[in-house]
């Protein structure tokens, strides 16, 4: 097949990959697949099996500007390519860009996938303070993205929630789960992690791996940390990421500052990809403190499986598709009492664990998905 992609993201800059990452790097290896190519960000280029499409005039920063400002090339662009390319399939997951090349993708007698990675009138919104901005945003976002659900021809989606609350919309959604890389992330020893960050053997590690942006509670961390350190001296917070469109990660770390607890926190800011699991390594207990209770209803995160196949305990706020998975390495937290509770307790036990993640690799997630294309073709 030759595969069309319109990913949510810059493909080969933004620092975190997506399950497009993993899903469509596998399919390359058998399939000819394509992706457009947003500027958005600014990290160093990650090595691809996808031939690159030039999909930007203006290389703005900010997604809302790029996306807006560069939407009449979109249509001209995926207008060309569609045209002239001999596409058998296209796979669309933007916002903005994916009306464009849906659009172009019906004139051409092309069948679309969109897949919806979250629900996107909040987590657009999510990168708004102001209220009234905010519901702006999401109103604005709930229209396009509505639209583009309507003229698809297949929609795929990440957790069963969120498949139920588009079928609360009328639509219906083939579920394929994010997942893990089981050939990187596996249990391994935290010693060289530790040495590197100057963490002590005995330190009892609380960690987190993600974007440090306002839709993880991780100033709730920070305010719990005091507590903890009263109780165990030799506690330390290990944040691993940087913030990518915000100033969050400079409020956590003058909130540390604010709370006398700096030599007890360590921001590494983003590393490369591959690095994630020996610093997983070193934690004892890895953190999802996911902030909007709405999101909680629908998410089922890569981090999840990324710390459970590195054999960590984890301690997270309410999500319904998570708890339904389960295992003997989750613990959920509602309330700060709650929150500290657990990690006293996993500071006695400091257990590790050895789970089957196979259903759960990727190389899965790109079979169900290709299976899911040729249907189509």
């Amino acid at each position: 097949m030759k595969i069309l992609l319109v990913s949510t993201q810059d493909y080969i800059h933004h620092p975190i990959p997506s399950r497009h990452h993993y899903i469509f790097e596998d399919m390359a290896k058998r399939h000819d697949v394509h992706v457009a190519h947003f500027h958005v960000s600014r990290g160093s280029p990650r090595p691809t099996g996808l031939v690159m499409e030039e999909a930007t005039v203006f290389p703005l920063k900010k997604p809302l500007f790029h996306y807006t400002f560069n939407t009449p090339y979109h249509y001209y662009i995926f207008d060309r390519i569609l045209r002239t390319g001999g596409y058998d399939v296209v796979v669309a997951a933007n916002v903005l860009a994916g009306s464009a090349v849906i659009r172009a993708a019906k004139k051409y007698h092309v069948p679309v996938v969109f897949d919806l990675k979250d629900w996107f009138p909040d987590s657009a919104a999510a990168y708004f303070k102001n209220p009234t901005l905010q519901e702006i945003v999401r109103r604005c976002v709930w229209a396009i993205t509505r639209h583009n659900l309507l003229n698809c021809d297949k929609i795929t989606t990440v957790s069963p929630s969120l498949a139920g609350k588009l079928a609360g919309f009328g639509f219906h959604a083939d579920v394929i789960t994010n997942g893990v890389d089981t050939d990187l992330f596996k249990p391994m020893s935290g010693i060289p992690a530790r040495q590197e960050l100057g963490i002590d053997a005995d330190d009892f590690v609380i960690g987190f791996s993600g974007s440090v942006e306002r839709w993880y509670a991780i100033d709730e961390l920070i305010r719990s940390l005091p507590a903890l350190i009263h109780h165990h001296p030799k506690t330390k917070l290990l944040i691993i990421g940087g913030s990518l469109f915000t100033d969050y990660q400079q409020e956590l770390s003058a909130l540390t500052r604010d709370l006398g607890i700096s030599e007890h926190t360590i921001f590494t800011g983003t590393k490369p990809y591959h690095e994630l699991p020996r610093y997983i390594a070193c934690m004892d207990a890895c953190t999802i403190p996911l902030l909007p209770p709405q999101w909680g209803d629908i998410a089922l995160p890569n981090k999840f499986f990324e710390y459970s196949a590195c054999g960590k305990s984890i301690v997270m706020r309410p999500m319904q598709d998570v708890e339904k998975i389960g295992g003997p390495n989750l613990h959920v937290y509602r309330t700060r009492d709650e929150y500290t509770a657990i990690i006293k307790t996993l500071m006695e036990t400091r257990e590790t664990f050895s789970l089957n993640l196979e259903n759960y690799s990727w190389k899965e997630k790109s079979r169900q998905f290709e299976a899911i294309l040729k249907s189509l073709t």
